[in-house]
This record gives structure tokens, C-alpha cells and sequence, in this order.
């Protein structure tokens, strides 16, 4: 069967075990906070002249600050990886939806990066799971997110699929020392969402996706040993890394205006906006580029720092369970990411369905979260 309407049912999030504030690193690394600016986080973001576009000038106010604007970061502990990150969510998203393994014929992974080098965490987590159907992964970085859903649905509206299950996940901590201020604004979390058939007019209605090929040479991993001479992975920075910057503006007017056109809508027609938020100043950035009210858009990064694709995930779900959005309204979601892909969907949102609060397992009431000042943004 080919579904016309399809999108979103349920969507999960899932959190490590270990939060830390600033006050950990202020304690434990106080000269490291002091020399900050010589550090490599600070070079990222940092002027060594007048700003010269928008996302600079979005930045200047953090600049006094040594973490950025990062408050809180969540972290991997004892027995935790991406994989239980994805699997706690996974089982999350699927008992939100009522649906069993047996409902769905596809799992798409995205894993930035899974702990085995080399291969992607689909098929780990498809045995883990004990699922029988297909599983495969998919990598394009801090993007994943809106590319997944793109591809689930495009899958499930072709008739290949019923359901689609997307797991996302991002580890950044296995990357950095505990030292390294790189670790200040990361974080470590996942997220799943089931794919399939909404009521008439709802899900996907348009996407725009391109290429980062302009940003290869701002990451780069490099293959290293830990101590006990097993291979790990770190993540440095290349001499490109101001190139984030200077293309900022230019991939998210392509993707977000390029989505709206292929919806039929225009952007003054959306009622929110979710964008990916890898900076504590990139959810303005991105309202004063498009020239949208803040008050359509919602900024957890203090919170949450980094969490790269993830981020995504992490915004839709807090903005449906605050009631940001509601069934029937229009949703963008913006991700982008280094050696990736920047991409846009619009979406008319459904009857979507939550799995339990992260942040509160004992109490997962809507209420309870907006009593979470920092949730009220």
C-alpha cells in the first residue's frame, strides 16, 4: 500500500546516567578555566578582529564567558554506550507508539560515532533488540536527524514500509579527555521516532537537503590508543573551522526556504521552528537570518550542550511536551552538520506521542516540565 500521509507517530529521548554543571570543571580543573582562552574551545569561538557576519555577531555576547554559554552537559557512566543510549530509546519510541518489534520492517541508525570502529551500531542494536527485519545506517553527521526522517518517509510513502523505526544517537565525551575543553560544550544522549502513516494532510510536506562539502576541513578523527593500547577515536579541529561561521547564513536560508517552497507554505505560515543548536547562540542566529519572532522557536542548548544530531530530537520533543506545538500545526526542523549534509523538513505535526520525560523518570506529566524554569524558554 502507498501512504500519502505520513510523518512522526511517536518520539522518545534518551539521557546518560552522569549530569555535570560548570562547577565540576571550575572544581576540579580550575587552572584549565583560568588559561580557557588559550585552549582549543575558545579558538573555535573566538574574534581576532571585528565580527564579519551574522553568526559572529551572534557570538560576541559569550565570548566573556569561558564555557560559551554552556551550563549542563550529560555524560556516558559505568556500563553506559551509544548502543544502550539507542536501545533504552528505541523501546521508548516503539511503547509510545503501541507498537511491537513485530509492527516494524525498519530500523535507520545514525550514531556519531558508535564504540566499534568501523561499523555503525544497526545491526548491534538490531540483535539486541532481537529484531528480524532490515537495518541499516546512516551518516551524515549533526544532519542526520531531518535526512533520516526524510528517508523513512520517503520509504514508507513509496509502499516499501509500514513503519520505520529511526534511532539517534551521539557520544561526544569518548572523543575528549576530561581536560580538554572540547568536553565543555559536549554531551551524550539519543533519541528514536517511529515513521508511518498520519491522518490526511499531516507529515512531511517538503524537505531541502545539500551538501557540506564546504566544511571538510573543520573536523577531522584521528585514530589514537588509549592506555590500554586499544584504538579510540579524537575528534580535532582543522584550519578550517571558521569556515562554521562564514556558511552558516547560507546553508540555512537554502534548506529552510528551499523546504517551505517544495510544502507549498511560506515561512511566515509556520508555527515553529526547531532548529539543530550545537551553540548557545545559534537559535538566534537563525531567527535573525530568517527574520522569524523568537518566541517561534525554543533554545535548550544551556542544558544539553552539543549533543550533535541529537539536538534535534531533543528540541522536538521538549516543544511537544510543553504544547509549543500542537497536532495540525506547521513544523520546520533544521539540522546541519561538518562533512555532512545541512537539511530542512516541513511537516504538519500529528498525534504525536511521547515516551517518558528524560529528565524525570518518576514524573513524566507535562506540568512537572513546565515547572522546569529552564524548559519555559
Amino acid at each position: 500500500m502507498v501512504y500519502s500521509s505520513v510523518g512522526i507517530r511517536s518520539l522518545a529521548l534518551s539521557l546518560p546516567s552522569i549530569r555535570r554543571t560548570n562547577d565540576y570543571y571550575i572544581e576540579k580543573y580550575p587552572e584549565l578555566v583560568t588559561l580557557a582562552e588559550q585552549k582549543g574551545f575558545a579558538r573555535l569561538f573566538s574574534l581576532t578582529d571585528t565580527p564579519s557576519n551574522e553568526f559572529d555577531r551572534e557570538m560576541l555576547p559569550y565570548l566573556s564567558d569561558p564555557f560559551r554559554g554552556t551550563t549542563e552537559r550529560w555524560v556516558l557512566g559505568s556500563g553506559e554506550s551509544s548502543l544502550t543510549l539507542e536501545y533504552r530509546a528505541a523501546i521508548d519510541a516503539l511503547n509510545a507508539a503501541k507498537l511491537s518489534l513485530e509492527d516494524v520492517e525498519l530500523i535507520i541508525v545514525a550514531s556519531v560515532w558508535p564504540e566499534q570502529i568501523g561499523f555503525g551500531n544497526a545491526a548491534f542494536l538490531a540483535r539486541q533488540l532481537g529484531f528480524q527485519g532490515a537495518a541499516w545506517n546512516l551518516d551524515a553527521t549533526c544532519g542526520s536527524t531531518p535526512v533520516a526522517l526524510q528517508t523513512a518517509c520517503a520509504l514508507v510513502k513509496a509502499g516499501e514500509y509500514r513503519n520505520v523505526l529511526v534511532v539517534i544517537s551521539c557520544t561526544y565525551s569518548r572523543f575528549f579527555d576530561d581536560d580538554d575543553t572540547f568536553r565543555w560544550f559536549t554531551s551524550d544522549g539519543a533519541g528514536a521516532f517511529v515513521v508511518g502513516s498520519l491522518e490526511p494532510n499531516q507529515g512531511i510536506l517538503g524537505t531541502k537537503t545539500v551538501h557540506t562539502g564546504a566544511l571538510c576541513e573543520v573536523l577531522f578523527a584521528e585514530l589514537t590508543q588509549d592506555e590500554q593500547k586499544n584504538p579510540r577515536i579524537r575528534m580535532q579541529t582543522g584550519k578550517g573551522a571558521k569556515a562554521l561561521g562564514q556558511t552558516a547564513a547560507e546553508f540555512l536560508r537554502q534548506c529552510c526556504e528551499g523546504a517551505v517552497a517544495a510544502a507549498g507554505v511560506t515561512l511566515e505560515q509556520i508555527d515553529f521552528f526547531l532548529f539543530n543548536t550545537p551553540t548557545a547562540w545559534i537559535a538566534s542566529f537563525c531567527t535573525h537570518i530568517l527574520g522569524i519572532d523568537p518566541k517561534r522557536t525554543i533554545n535548550l542548548y544551556p542544558q544539553y550542550a552539543n549533543i550533535g544530531p541529537v539536538l534535534t530530537v531533543a528540541n522536538l520533543y521538549h516543544a511537544a511536551q510543553l504544547g509549543k506545538i500542537r497536532e495540525n500545526d506547521l513544523v520546520l526542523i533544521y539540522g546541519s552538520g561538518a562533512v555532512g549534509v545541512a537539511s530542512a523538513n516541513v511537516m504538519r505535526w500529528g498525534n504525536v506521542a511521547l515516551g517518558s520525560d528524560p529528565l524525570n523518570k518518576n514524573d513524566s506529566t507535562v506540568e512537572a516540565a513546565k515547572n522546569r524554569s529552564f524548559l519555559s524558554c
